[in-house]
């Protein structure tokens, strides 16, 4: 049986269409994603709480239902990098958030350092927060 010429320039052009088509879905990139502090300033005092949001760039939506794997709060911006705090995660208030608590011990600049993971997304979120403790 011959095939019909005009069923290979169809295939062709469908083939030709849905290329295209997936070269023009656009796709997040991990840089696309940061945390931001809820609040920048803290008490000092045990038990405080650190709220942040990890939000898309380009839309400004909150994002939920990261895994966040890597934690560290110290005073490197007051060059006291062995100052270094606990951190203890809570449940988050709403979806996007994720907050935790922490002892800050001194006044000054503490550094608040984060790494997540972003479901279905490629890489890995690393941000790093400045946050100020006043008596």
């Amino acid at each position: 049986m011959k095939p019909i010429p005009f069923s290979r320039g169809l295939r062709v052009a469908l083939t030709g269409a849905a290329l295209s088509c997936a070269a023009t879905v656009a796709f997040a990139d991990i840089k696309d994603y940061e945390f931001k502090l809820v609040e920048p300033t803290v008490k000092v005092g045990p038990g405080q709480t650190i709220a942040v949001k990890l939000e898309d760039k380009r839309t400004g939506k909150a994002v939920p239902d990261a895994v966040i794997f890597a934690t560290r709060l110290d005073m490197a911006p007051d060059a006291m990098q062995e100052m270094v705090s606990e951190l203890t995660p809570l449940p988050g208030s709403e979806p996007g958030t994720y907050r935790f608590k922490a002892d800050f011990t001194m006044a000054g600049r503490w550094q608040l350092s984060l790494g997540a993971k972003v479901q279905g997304e490629t890489g890995t979120v690393d941000n790093k927060l400045v946050i100020q403790a006043d008596k």
